[in-house]
């Protein structure tokens, strides 16, 4: 029996390792709106979490979302958050990725745990493919921050940009029932967020906290319907925070979209 060839093995090894890295985190961040690239990396990446697992905020979930709730999640790729609802006893879910790659890999996982209840569709979250007030909760995690990795100055994004959130915004409050709840989890900062959240025509209240070690991710809650006149609904809840890098999420591809924000802030 012919004996290895180690070095043809490191070869073979440093070649995966490579694949896998350009795979998972890009060298730019524009590469995320590459549709090219979500189905490249769903393909041979079977989980990765962004914003932090659910452990990190499920407190704040179950403050606002009830086990009986009718929830829709923007953007599922492979993350577990919708199983980990499920197993809080939030079963009424329906998830949406624009990859059918990504969709058809959620579906396989997903029976395969037994958790057939769970619908995975595939839909862009800009023209979101269900009726009028039908959601008691609508949530995404980093799904959003992806419209704005080409959105310029973050004072004032490029029209484009700005239309597509509005488009984004504006579905999901068609979608939620009379007194649904927006639920965004996001490095995005309330200065930068705010001007969407609390645009005229939208009827929430605006609420936000965070979670978090070094990273300071914000959790937004967007209630329908809720929305006073003197204060535009807006509740500013949380003081600022200052950004501490733990080598763990130094690592974390987190870091890339955190990067890109304050690349765009020091320009200005």
């Amino acid at each position: 029996m012919e004996e290895p060839d180690n070095h043809q093995m490191d070869r073979n090894q440093n070649r995966n390792e490579t694949k896998r890295t350009s795979i998972g985190a890009p060298s730019t961040a524009l590469a995320y709106l590459d549709p090219h690239y979500w189905d490249e990396r769903f393909a041979s990446e079977e989980h990765y979490e962004w914003f932090k697992d659910y452990s990190h905020f499920r407190h704040l979930i179950q403050q606002h979302v009830k086990p009986n709730s009718s929830v829709l999640e923007l953007g599922c790729g492979n993350s577990q958050l919708c199983e980990e609802l499920y197993k809080d006893g939030i079963t009424e879910i329906t998830c949406i990725d624009l990859s059918a790659v990504a969709v058809e890999k959620m579906l396989k996982r997903l029976l395969s745990k037994g958790y057939k209840e769970i619908k995975v569709l595939e839909a862009d979250m800009l023209d979101l493919p269900f009726s009028n007030e039908c959601f008691d909760v609508v949530i995404e995690k980093g799904t959003m921050d992806v419209l704005f990795v080409d959105g310029g100055d973050p004072w004032n994004p490029r029209p484009a940009t700005v239309n597509k959130v509005m488009a984004m915004l504006e579905g999901v409050q068609r979608v939620l029932k009379p007194d649904g709840i927006f639920i965004s989890i996001t490095f995005g900062q309330p200065h930068f967020r705010r001007p969407f959240f609390s645009a005229p025509g939208f009827t929430w209240s605006i609420e936000w906290k965070t979670f978090g070690d070094g990273f300071h991710y914000f959790f937004y809650i967007l209630k329908k319907g809720q929305r006073s006149s003197d204060s535009n609904g807006v509740k500013d809840n949380v003081s600022t925070t200052t950004i501490s890098l733990f080598q763990d999420e130094l690592e974390n591809e987190d870091y890339i979209f955190r990067t890109n924000i304050d690349e765009m802030e020091s320009q200005n």
